[in-house]
């Protein structure tokens, strides 16, 4: 393991670490764009299919590769600082494991009850069909996307970033080459509309997981992942489980603050809503930084933390939720002072301009609370103590969900919507901090004798 990931500097390694992470989320958030850009042109009922699939396919990559692979990323650095390579490699192989069994479940849940699912949220006659017909193929390939996933973060846990961030660069580009080829008809391509869409991500994430598999195969990785030398164990999958399955609750709760946000903004007439849908574009802009510094800093703080260094730990999850904070404060405060600087390039409607530049400069100085939070998040999860955060999260929905309701109640208006989500993230960011310092981070497996160099003295 590289001495710069256990004793090197602090910010330099996180700045290394944090740019190919970087990269890799605005490349998935592209894939987003493009296959918006060109369902449209399919038509206006495709569109309206793929809007109600596009939640659950989102919170699948947000629970195999942020909540469940945060929890693997931070079990196998965890093991890796403790000096017990036997107990990594038997958390790769469970992880394996857990990728290939989670992807079972949620094909099986999504192809049995997707039609009952889409039809509660609306979809009705064309839309449900074609909704039903592009779910179905995108979940039968969801294997592909949790064991993906799931090895990715063994690698980032190892301190390994670039590797999987090219790899997911590579991923991002197969997806939109062939979910255009498919689906539109492009070249020697049949046109096989929402089905040929779907079939880009399986067949996109199908190869991202041969490929990785292929890679451990090698013996080039960092960690051998060894099914029958190092098999899975009950102890491997509790170490994951119990920090990525409560990590799980965290998108839940961000999915459900966004859905609510958006309701009470929609009381306040279709400008109101249009302006919010602008600004709000922008907070999702944002997350591939916070999500960025936030990974980085999972296998630093947990090879910190398994071995038995908590001050240099919580130095790293302090300084990547400061790095983090100022760079999304900057630009919150730049679209705050200056909003048409991102407002202007989405409409030219007057009122709807109004709304999304009130918009930005309430919720904009906000914006350092949210990188706050989601980092802290993260590193939490590299200590494996992330249920400060979870009720953190918490917190930030129950504070918009009962303020909401008294406003609505109140006939308010609309300025009074946009202030309450900022001070969602207000809430969320300052306390994810208090519940981080105020949460122990001495490991429950202690570092092993000859591999702690540092006293687990601060908690």
């Amino acid at each position: 393991m590289s001495d710069r990931l256990t004793s090197g500097p602090i910010l330099p390694t996180l700045l290394r670490l944090a740019g190919p992470n970087m990269l890799a989320m605005v490349s998935a958030a592209a894939v987003g764009i493009a296959e918006t850009r060109y369902v449209g042109l399919l038509g206006t009922e495709p569109l309206a299919a793929m809007a109600v699939v596009f939640p659950f396919s989102m919170l699948m990559q947000m629970f195999s590769a942020g909540s469940m692979g945060g929890g693997i990323s931070s079990a196998v650095a965890r093991a890796l600082g403790a000096g017990d390579a036997r107990r990594a490699q038997a958390l790769a192989s469970s992880a394996a494991l857990i990728g290939l069994v989670l992807g079972l479940v949620f094909t099986t849940l999504f192809l049995l009850g997707g039609r009952a699912l889409y039809s509660l949220l609306g979809a009705r006659g064309a839309v449900l069909e074609l909704a039903c017909e592009y779910s179905d193929i995108l979940f039968c390939g969801m294997v592909g996307v949790w064991l993906a996933n799931s090895l990715v973060s063994v690698l980032r846990g190892t301190g390994d970033m670039k590797r999987p961030s090219l790899l997911i660069l590579g991923v991002s580009l197969v997806q939109i080459t062939l979910g255009a080829a498919l689906g539109l008809g492009l070249g020697p391509f049949p046109r096989w509309g929402m089905t040929g869409i779907a079939l880009g991500q399986v067949l996109a994430f199908a190869t991202a997981a041969a490929v990785l598999l292929g890679y451990f195969a090698s013996g080039r990785a960092r960690l051998r992942l060894a099914v029958r030398s190092a098999p899975p164990t009950r102890t491997a999958f509790a170490d994951i489980l119990r920090v990525g399955g409560l990590a799980c609750l965290s998108p839940v709760q961000s999915v459900a603050t966004v859905l609510i946000s958006t309701g009470l903004v929609a009381t306040a007439g279709i400008d109101a809503l249009a302006g919010y849908g602008i600004g709000s574009r922008l907070e999702f802009m944002l997350i591939p930084i916070a999500f960025g510094i936030g990974v980085a800093s999972v296998p630093m703080v947990g090879l910190a933390v398994g071995r038995g260094d908590i001050a240099r730990a919580r130095r790293v999850a302090w300084t990547a939720a400061a790095l983090s904070a100022a760079l999304l404060g900057a630009i919150g405060l730049l679209v705050a002072l200056v909003p048409r600087l991102w407002s202007g390039h989405f409409s030219e409607h007057a009122p709807v301009l109004a709304a999304a530049d009130q918009y930005l400069r309430l919720a904009g100085p906000a914006f350092p609370f949210f990188g706050l939070g989601l980092t802290l998040f993260f590193a939490s999860q590299g200590a494996g103590k992330v249920l400060g955060p979870v009720l953190a999260g918490t917190l930030r929905l129950a504070v918009v969900a009962a303020l909401g309701a008294w406003l609505v109640a109140s006939g308010a208006a609309p300025w009074t919507y946009f202030s309450l989500v900022g001070a969602g993230m207000v809430a969320y960011g300052l306390a994810t901090a208090l519940a981080v310092r105020g949460t122990s981070w001495v490991p429950r497996i202690p570092p092993r004798p000859q591999q702690q160099r540092a006293p687990a003295t601060s908690g």
